[in-house]
């Protein structure tokens, strides 16, 4: 995926009552080009100024962030530590007896995971503050891109259902208003550009009316140049008694700097991650001279054990590519992951993974972010994870192999060596997480089987 989730078709987008399916995702254009899947209902491109097949995946935060909203119906199961910080030590949330004594709203900052409700929250925040009679926006909530902007106008149509004078509007490219116009939806969603322009330039929306500031997928926000600049300037609009609300997935430094800046005086509620363990895992690792002699290991270790489902990792586009077709070509049910497929295709082949519809998912590190499958009892390394220098990318390796170790079951985790180079990652990943990869002989039957028991 290139720039911010891709780019996609400027068309018009008229102004929603809640009745209507706002965050309908069927007729969305993420890429202007032209695709075709492959035997694998893998979708490849045929834009000639396609990024080469073989080149690294880049990462994404913006369609990854998507990714994760379309392939989650539910929320995350989570027994993480919840941390609150709050902004007023002396009058701590476990001393009050009502609502009202909160003294809400109050501005915040929240970090969680994906899955976890950060969306359901603002709504609910910005849905409790609106007040119908008054015909002028009241709440308005800043997404990175139009369709995150689109995903949380679907959030904000089922939660509102029972609200049917509510409307909202959308103040993203493509939806052009008259000048002069004054917009008299109650909450507006919208890409920081053209929120800035509806304020400052067009007029359409009064800022000084604002009661609730939602911003969402801050670390997302701050990877696309010139967002934060224009949040910032809008927040400044806004009056002083207006609620702010910061919301994100993860909380780097740059996140903390920017969050800051938007919102005074926060209180502020982080989720702590759960330490992932490689406790439950077990490790091997083969010895290849090439390509071929990976995928004839790799086949021999689909002769002797029986696998449910399994999840291969490869480092460049091109060799997933390849590596799904041949395993094919054996027989296999195959689903192939890659950042040549638009956001809602590879939500469909997450979905018929999940399904067990294929029992072997090919995929690169990055298109495979954040996705949770019960079955996977196998994570095969074709490539060993390394970062951008050539150095071992340990917390990628942690992530990988975490996979098929959740859910309290144990995994096995098999790990491609075809060269001293990759000898030597494998070897530094060992003393990174202290445990020992022992070597696996793949042409010896009764040695694999023995691992599998």
């Amino acid at each position: 995926m290139a720039g911010a989730a891709g780019r996609i078709r400027g068309r018009a987008l008229g102004r929603f009552p809640l009745a209507l399916p706002v965050g309908d995702l069927s007729n969305l254009h993420l890429k202007e080009e032209k695709s075709k899947p492959d035997a694998n209902g893998a979708v490849v491109k045929t834009n000639a100024n396609a990024e080469k097949a073989d080149e690294e995946e880049k990462e994404d935060r913006a369609a990854q962030s998507l990714l994760n909203k379309l392939i989650r119906s539910n929320l995350v199961d989570n027994t993480n530590q919840v941390e609150v910080l709050q902004r007023d030590p002396n009058s701590p949330l476990y001393s009050v007896k009502s609502f009202e004594e909160l003294r809400l709203p109050q501005n915040l900052i929240a970090q969680s995971q994906s899955g976890t409700g950060k969306t359901a929250a603002f709504v609910l925040a910005m849905l409790s503050q609106v007040e119908p009679a008054n015909r002028y926006p009241q709440c308005l909530c800043l997404s990175p891109t139009y369709e995150l902007a689109l995903q949380t106008g679907k959030v904000i149509e089922q939660m509102g259902k029972f609200y049917p004078e509510l409307k909202l509007a959308y103040a993203v490219r493509g939806n052009k208003l008259e000048r002069g116009q004054k917009i008299s939806e109650h909450i507006v969603i919208g890409t920081p550009g053209t929120v800035l322009d509806w304020c400052a330039k067009l007029k359409f929306i009064d800022p000084k009316k604002i009661k609730v500031f939602v911003l969402d997928e801050a670390d997302v926000m701050i990877a696309t140049q010139g967002h934060q600049d224009q949040s910032i300037r809008i927040q400044r609009m806004l009056p002083r008694n207006c609620q702010m609300l910061l919301f994100s997935a993860t909380f780097e430094d740059s996140v903390w700097k920017f969050a800051q800046k938007v919102v005074p005086d926060p209180n502020i509620i982080k989720l702590k991650r759960e330490e992932e363990t490689l406790d439950t895992i077990k490790q091997y690792y083969v010895l290849c001279n090439n390509r071929d002699e990976k995928f004839q290991a790799l086949c021999n270790l689909y002769g002797a054990i029986t696998i449910a489902q399994a999840m291969i990792f490869c480092h460049t586009r091109k060799t997933a590519s390849w590596l799904a077709a041949e395993l094919s070509k054996e027989g296999h049910q195959v689903a192939l992951l890659s950042g040549e497929m638009m956001v809602e295709q590879r939500a469909a082949v997450i979905e018929r993974f999940r399904e067990g519809k294929e029992k072997v998912l090919v995929t690169t590190n990055v298109c495979a972010r954040g996705i949770d499958v019960e079955q996977v009892s196998v994570v095969i390394n074709f490539d060993l994870p390394v970062d951008k220098d050539g150095n071992p990318d340990n917390e990628t390796y942690l992530h990988r192999i975490g996979r098929t170790g959740r859910f309290g079951k144990r995994g096995l985790a098999v790990n491609m060596v075809d060269s001293k180079h990759s000898m030597n990652i494998l070897n530094r990943i060992q003393e990174h997480f202290n445990k020992k990869i022992e070597r696996l002989d793949t042409d010896d039957l009764d040695e694999i089987e023995k691992i599998a028991n």
